[in-house]
């Protein structure tokens, strides 16, 4: 065992979750029960790893003690490699901030459009969300995938058609890894930083359906739905919100990507998202980076959370712990 040996963490009551969690180079997120300022940190094996002392590495607190969380940096390192350290913080920030959001609005029902492979919601799993979710998925071959991560989950419904403003066919613009399949076209932008991804598109015919048509049918069973509506549609986010029409008063909550420099043509920027979101009730509680130009340091991309505040103000009380 290396010298001066502070402790040894394993998986403890933290739902599961290993309780350091890297998030770039040189930086770590931890979530245990000691507090020492002076850390190294080495991983043994899937479910353990080392903490000893020594001058390197800095212990930042995150949050009160009684949380037990903090991040633990080697400045050189992470300084050395920001874009990748801010982009791992961020991610675990809008997780856990999203999280919060379905456990405070008391969700029970998250539409998730534009699911892709199902990350979104196995990250929701994982974060402890156990009500239903529906993903809206139109690429054939990721409905396959989707429909085989869910299969054992029966909370987890796919339906496999895109959400938009009308009722219609289109050709979407599948992409190499399929990561970035788009209705619009790349902009000069997009083909410019994101050239392997958006050069030479290959189309697929997809069905698209309004959102108030199908509403009820992803609400079935519930007793008093309490809807999330999460978008992640590569600039056809504004669409899939307006197909929701009158109904869109049953979302109590949203997620939707604002672009700040549009990859595609025709996609709108983050104040006209904005403007439109708000004029139906809806108000930010959070926005977390999804990519950066790494030569003008510009947000290319947010996540945008927000909620209509009567969700909380009105929401059912908390179940008894008796």
């Amino acid at each position: 065992m290396p010298h001066r040996l502070s402790g040894l963490l394993r998986k403890s009551g933290l739902r599961g979750r290993t309780p350091v969690r890297p998030i770039g180079l040189g930086a770590w997120l931890v979530q245990a029960p000691w507090t020492d300022t002076r850390q190294r940190l080495r991983r043994l094996d899937d479910d353990a790893w080392l903490v000893q002392q020594g001058p390197r590495r800095q212990w930042h607190r995150v949050g009160p003690p009684e949380a037990r969380s903090g991040l633990l940096v080697d400045l050189a390192a992470a300084r050395a490699h920001m874009g990748a350290v801010q982009r791992g913080l961020g991610n675990w920030l809008a997780e856990e901030h999203v999280a919060h959001v379905l456990r405070e609005a008391r969700i029970n029902c998250v539409l998730d459009v534009g699911a892709n492979a199902g990350q979104y919601a196995r990250r929701l799993r994982t974060a402890g969300y156990t009500g239903r979710i529906v993903s809206f998925e139109p690429v054939a071959e990721f409905v396959e995938l989707l429909e085989a991560a869910a299969a054992d989950d029966p909370e987890w419904r796919v339906l496999p058609y895109a959400l938009g403003d009308s009722n219609t066919t289109a050709q979407i613009n599948t992409t190499p890894g399929k990561r970035l399949s788009s209705l619009l076209p790349a902009s000069d932008f997009g083909r410019k930083v994101f050239t392997e991804q958006l050069t030479a598109p290959t189309p697929e015919t997809i069905e698209i359906r309004r959102l108030d048509g199908v509403l009820d049918e992803v609400v079935a069973g519930l007793s008093q739905p309490r809807v999330y509506l999460k978008m992640d549609t590569q600039g056809y986010d504004l669409q899939t919100f307006r197909g929701a029409g009158d109904r869109i008063g049953e979302v109590l909550a949203m997620q939707s990507e604002v672009a700040c420099v549009p990859i595609y043509d025709g996609m709108p920027r983050l104040p006209e998202q904005l403007s439109e979101y708000e004029r139906q009730g809806f108000e930010i509680t959070g926005m977390y980076p999804v990519s950066r130009h790494a030569a003008t340091l510009r947000v290319i991309e947010f996540d945008m959370v927000m909620v209509r505040a009567e969700a909380l103000t009105r929401a059912p009380a908390r179940p008894s712990k008796e």
